[in-house]
This record gives C-alpha cells, structure tokens and sequence, in this order.
C-alpha cells in the first residue's frame, strides 16, 4: 500500500473520531505528497524512497521549529509541532540509535575505502543513500568526520 493511499484512510478515521490534531498533520503531509506528484518532470506516482524523502524533510523541518518555539518560550506553538512530529515518525521507519549509525557508517567507509578526511564526500554520498530515513544527516555527517580523522 502507497503511502498516499494510507494517509487517505488515516484522514478518514480521524475526520471520524474528531481528532483535529492528528488531522491537520495527516493534511500537512498529504499536501508535501501532491506538491511532490505535481512538480514538473515527476511520476504520477512516487516511489518510496521518494516518500521517505518527503516525510524526512518534514520531520526535520518540524523539529527546527520546535527548538525554534522552545528558545522563544512559546509551549503552545512548541506544542502543535510536536503533535505534527510524532504523527509524522509513525510513516518513518524506526530511527537507528547512534551506536548502529556508527557501525554501518564504518562498514561503507571500509566499503568505499575512504582513510582520510579528503574523502568525507564519497562516504557522506553511500551512508546517505544507505541510511535514508534512518538516522539524521547531521548525525551522520558527524559520525563520518569522527571516524576519518581517527
């Protein structure tokens, strides 16, 4: 099942049980996912590692503006962001722990066969691919520059 096809029936059972939260975020998601359907040059249908890249940059984006509402000391926009957030990582696969991103990000170093710091950009390239949706690039990326200048 597409993931537009299951937000669709995700809006439906929140349209019935009234939850207005979970609603406006399901919509917020929708939308990325039509803009997406409709950008010139894109495919009627979008294949999951576009989805993921979709819901991924969504989530980013909600949590820059809950740190953002949380330095200005507004709870109650801090609180719709975090509501949109936690609906936004039920579509996204489970988030790798920092341990599990290392590991992987030595396996693709010994795979690419990156030893210096100069070759950050090839290993940066597969890990991102690799771990798509499953860690942060900002973790990542900090990960790669840790264990190449080791």
């Amino acid at each position: 099942m597409s993931l537009k096809t299951q937000i669709d029936g995700d809006i439906k059972q929140a349209m019935l049980s009234k939850n207005s939260e979970r609603l406006r975020a399901l919509r917020a998601i929708k939308s990325l996912i039509l803009l997406a359907e409709s950008e010139k040059g894109a495919k009627a249908e979008l294949d999951q590692a576009a989805e993921m890249a979709i819901l991924t940059k969504a989530a980013k984006q909600r949590k820059d503006s809950l740190a953002i509402f949380e330095e200005q000391n507004r709870p109650d926009l801090a609180e719709k962001e975090q509501a949109e957030l936690d609906v936004i990582n039920e579509f996204l696969p489970k988030q790798l722990s920092e341990e599990e991103v290392k590991s992987e990000v030595a396996k693709i170093i010994t795979q690419v066969g990156a030893s210096i710091p100069q070759d950050m950009g090839k290993v940066m390239g597969a890990a991102t691919k690799a771990l798509a949706g499953k860690a942060d690039g900002k973790m990542i990326s900090t990960l790669v520059k840790e264990l190449l200048s080791k």
